[in-house]
């Protein structure tokens, strides 16, 4: 009888959790983004005469349209009827995916849908806090021999973190060190988009390459051929 007792507590306690757990994973729904907006922002040159890497942001939440017009400005589909980007690419791999961590989680930005994809819940933001400097052979690495800089001063949260993510798998030929290469040029493109919609549309950004890799690809469960290169925190001036 005692033995019986315990294994329907057991029972009943596994049920529990897995209940939980099910809840939990499907807290975070698909968001589907507004139209974006194309007649907004500045001229392009005065766009670039106020282009700058901000360090700090307020704490206005970013709106549905601006993240919206930030994504498809990013690497949206500007050409339906090819399918072809925003932001172009080597061998039209389209290798650069934009994951959005936000307070409730982080998404993955579906371009052909114009939607955000739930990848996890969660705050994970912090996660893009700044290290000392990038790993070994990484983006950005100084040379041998060089003087090393003061690690970099504290930074102000921003509402919402954006990774670059190149999978390189994507590309059609090419040896593992020239894709590595083709994704990082890549990657830059996309940057410089997110930076110049932020200077147009009164956004503020900047691109960060030293970030822990490793958590990032924890959380993403991102295989061997997508590398994070580039983060971006985007918010409002402060």
């Amino acid at each position: 009888m005692k033995m019986a007792s315990i294994k329907g507590l057991f029972l009943v306690s596994l049920f529990f959790l897995l209940t939980l757990s099910s809840t939990h994973a499907q807290e975070l729904k698909t968001i589907k983004l507004n139209e974006p907006n194309k007649k907004r922002g500045l001229p392009v040159m005065e766009a670039l005469s106020l282009r700058a890497s901000v360090r700090e942001w307020s704490d206005k939440e970013v709106s549905l349209q601006d993240l919206s017009d930030l994504l498809w400005a990013a690497n949206g589909i500007n050409r339906p009827e090819i399918k072809k980007r925003t932001a172009a690419s080597a061998m039209n791999a389209q290798d650069v995916d934009i994951y959005v961590f936000m307070k409730d989680g982080v998404y993955l930005y579906d371009a052909a849908n114009h939607a955000l994809n739930p990848v996890a819940s969660g705050d994970f933001r912090s996660k893009m806090g700044m290290r000392p400097g990038p790993p070994p052979g990484g983006p950005g690495t100084p040379p041998a021999g060089a003087p090393k800089g003061s690690p970099p001063g504290p930074e102000s949260p921003a509402p919402i973190q954006l990774m670059l993510i190149s999978d390189t798998s994507r590309f059609r030929g090419g040896t593992p060190e020239i894709k590595l290469e083709w994704g990082a040029i890549d990657t830059g493109i996309v940057s410089q988009n997110i930076a110049l919609f932020c200077a147009a549309t009164g956004m503020a950004t900047r691109p960060r390459a030293s970030f822990d890799r490793e958590a990032i690809k924890s959380i993403l469960k991102l295989k061997d051929t997508q590398y994070p290169f580039l983060n971006h925190p985007i918010g409002y001036p402060k």
